[in-house]
């Protein structure tokens, strides 16, 4: 049975694909982003950078399974994602400081913005990669303009400091989330819809990916 591996740390990405009913191993790659993104260049489009980012943490993750000669990879799929906000012409990451993140707020509240999220899977079997596809999921996002008071405590919780875009939809951004217009999940962190794609691209059912990740049909 295929078994999925999860490359990345972030907690809703593991709950949306658990509320989905597959339970994935979890190993976090060790890609340097900032590396990655200046080799990219500044005219890069936003939906390649985040599709090369996905596809490096893939490639990495996959990397390290080969290596460790781990018995998964007789059959199992690798799952890269990485989302940034794209607003006023540039792509917005994870804030890292309270100050980087009121900043964040103060620009986008009120506004519109557009959180890319690409993802790459790898299928391995029998110890060797037989296919790899990446795509990119792009929703719109709708922020609202929380009150002085509610943003700085939004901001003392220390949530939006570690996340794309320095908002959550599933935690306490929800708040001040006017509304979104295209996948929710992609917010969170993996697009369902286009992980459905993905796996159909390497022969692969959602019911086979519940059979060997601890779901149920």
């Amino acid at each position: 049975m295929t078994r999925l591996v999860l490359g990345s740390a972030s907690s809703g990405r593991l709950t949306v694909l658990r509320q989905a009913g597959v339970n994935p191993l979890v190993l976090v790659s060790g890609v340097d982003e900032d590396e990655l993104m200046a080799a990219l260049g500044p005219d890069a489009a936003p939906d390649e950078v985040v599709r090369a980012l996905a596809r490096a943490k893939a490639e990495h993750v996959t990397a390290m399974l080969l290596d460790r000669g781990s018995d998964v990879t007789g059959d199992c799929v690798v799952l890269g994602c990485d989302s940034m906000l794209y607003l006023d012409g540039g792509l917005c990451g994870k804030p890292g400081s309270i100050e980087a993140a009121r900043r964040q707020w103060q620009s986008m509240a009120g506004r519109t913005g557009h959180l890319h999220t690409g993802h790459c899977l790898i299928l391995i079997r029998d110890h060797r990669v037989v296919h790899l596809a990446a795509q990119t999921s792009i929703t719109t996002v709708r922020f609202g303009e929380p009150a002085q008071p509610d943003l700085e405590a939004y901001l003392a919780s220390g949530e939006p400091l570690g996340v794309a875009g320095g908002f959550t939809l599933d935690g306490l951004g929800g708040w001040f989330i006017d509304g979104v217009d295209g996948d929710p999940s992609t917010v969170i962190g993996v697009s369902l819809p286009l992980l459905r794609a993905l796996l159909a691209g390497c022969g692969l059912s959602v019911a086979a990916l519940w059979a060997g990740n601890g779901g149920s049909a």
